[in-house]
């Protein structure tokens, strides 16, 4: 049935558990694949596998992010736009690199001009290029009205002019289809079609999302009314708590009621309103600033509710902690029991925090054999720079805890084009041995041509006994700015090794000099 459905709990295993029986009702083609939108790829395996626990097998399921989401609707209502010319951050970069020269001269860009000043190798202007229009991406979701004030040449501040002038030019006369300008002509689009899209899906779900920008947001429910869209929600009260504000929110705004009446001189009820503004629970105030937002929003959409809360019991500090926030109260200080159920590990580096994760896995696993590396999930803010800290403790202790490491960037752990930005990289150097012999490290670039760990012992020791050190040649030197001698070099070293394989021992004699 097309429209809006809300599914809220306090439990992710309890709304999984209702994902699988509202698929379990199959759509009216066999072959359509469901739908189901996730924010990361960890929650896309692990919805993945509750969906296999509960239907035996999860099979033909689609797990898109929102954007791709966002933009295959649009594709199923406006089939003639071209997506090919939609903003995209990474190659919009390239455009603005190209653009910053000529706009860095005209008057307002003097800041761009100071900042690009002495870049022979462009290398600041590339990276200045990839935060604008990473900033610019952010504008089209977060201020879309701000972009389509720009092409119209509004600014509201001269903080903006030379954003909103690079954005002009980089545009053009509407040579670049942005996500601002689309939802305008999407929303036209269901405005005067009352018989639905052919290209919608049947259903679509949304699972495990904590916040979308209201530019997303507004669009999945608007789709609704054509489709039957579900959202699948973590809601961690079942009080109305989005009024609540933390202390430090509650304290400004209070100032500023305050800094309002003196300026104006008037002290009365209409200034005071504010005062009665609710914490409710610390801790939620505190950290859930941009979930009363995202809730606020929904809420002000009709839909179809249904509550699947569950009470967590008092019995350890975290499940306490969770059951005041559910209930939306404030418990007091030393009523809530003391247990190793929340830690905190204060640790000098991030090394250092794994040893510490390692060991206290072991020792959970220890306390309860039911316990299995499955059941655990380990997150962080940047897994990026923990994965190797995780590798080396992981794989390096006597007790092998197994694991894997999700969310990481799509080139990681790609031997070939790990192999690939090796070797581009190799051009920036001064090709010392070590970076020439690291290539050697790679496994594909070592499948290539066909050298096992032992050739590459071999060839390390030839690379050290023949005295090469770095250079390719002596031309190479010259343009380092350095004499044009070759000795050392890798032209100089692979010379004197095939000398002496080619020629025979005479007691130190040269040849050729």
């Amino acid at each position: 049935m097309n429209g809006l459905n809300l599914f809220v709990g306090n439990r992710m295993e309890i709304l999984a558990e209702r994902l699988a029986d509202v698929l379990s009702k199959p759509p009216v083609s066999p072959l359509a694949p469901e739908i189901i939108v996730v924010q990361s790829k960890g929650m896309e395996r692990w919805v993945s596998m509750q969906l296999a626990t509960f239907h035996g097998i999860c099979a033909n399921v689609e797990f898109p992010f929102p954007r791709r989401m966002i933009s295959d609707i649009f594709q199923a209502v406006l089939p003639t736009w071209d997506q090919e010319r939609v903003y995209d951050p990474e190659l919009a970069a390239w455009r603005i690199m190209e653009l910053l020269p000529v706009c860095s001269p005209r008057p307002g860009f003097e800041s761009l001009a100071a900042y690009l000043d002495n870049d022979p190798q462009g290398l600041k202007r590339y990276q200045l290029a990839g935060k604008i229009a990473q900033l610019f991406d952010s504008y089209l979701i977060f201020r879309p009205e701000m972009i389509l004030n720009w092409e119209r040449g509004i600014q509201k501040s001269d903080e903006e002019k030379w954003q909103a002038e690079l954005w002009r030019f980089f545009s053009g006369d509407g040579k670049v289809i942005h996500p601002a300008a689309l939802r305008r002509t999407f929303y036209e689009a269901l405005r005067s079609n009352n018989n639905g899209f052919d290209d919608l899906p049947e259903r679509l779900s949304l699972f495990g999302i904590s916040y979308l920008p209201p530019f997303y947001l507004d669009i999945f429910l608007k789709i609704s009314a054509f489709m039957e869209v579900n959202f699948f929600l973590l809601n961690p009260s079942r009080e109305f708590w989005f009024d609540i504000r933390s202390s430090r929110e509650i304290t400004r705004e209070l100032k500023r009621v305050e800094r309002g009446a003196r300026e104006t001189g008037v002290d009365d009820e209409s200034h005071t309103e504010n005062q009665y503004l609710e914490e409710g629970n610390s801790l939620l105030a505190s950290l859930g600033t941009l979930g009363r937002e995202f809730w606020t929003f929904l809420s002000d959409f009709p839909s179809r509710e249904e509550e699947l809360y569950t009470e967590t019991g008092e019995e350890t500090l975290l499940a306490a902690i969770q059951s005041d926030i559910l209930n939306l109260r404030e418990r007091g200080e030393g009523s809530a029991p003391i247990d190793p159920s929340i830690q905190i590990q204060a640790c000098h580096s991030p090394m250092r925090e794994v040893e510490v994760l390692h060991n206290s896995l072991l020792a959970l696993m220890e306390d309860d054999p039911s316990l299995q590396p499955h059941d655990i999930v380990v997150m962080a803010p940047d897994i990026e720079t923990y994965a190797p800290f995780i590798a080396a403790v992981f794989d390096s202790e006597e007790i092998n805890i197994p694991y894997q490491i999700a969310d990481r960037a799509g080139t990681v752990g790609s031997p070939n084009f790990e192999g690939f930005l090796a070797i581009l990289k190799l051009s920036l150097g001064r090709f010392t041995a070590a970076e020439v012999l690291s290539l050697l490290e790679i496994a594909a670039i070592r499948s290539r041509f066909g050298l096992t760990e032992n050739d590459v012992d071999r060839i390390s020791r030839w690379v050290a006994d023949s005295g090469i050190r770095w250079g390719i040649d002596g031309s190479s030197r010259l343009r380092e700015g350095l004499p044009g001698i070759s000795a050392n070099s890798w032209e100089w070293g692979l010379e004197r090794l095939l000398l002496g394989y080619a020629l025979p021992v005479r007691e130190g004699e040269l040849f050729s000099g």
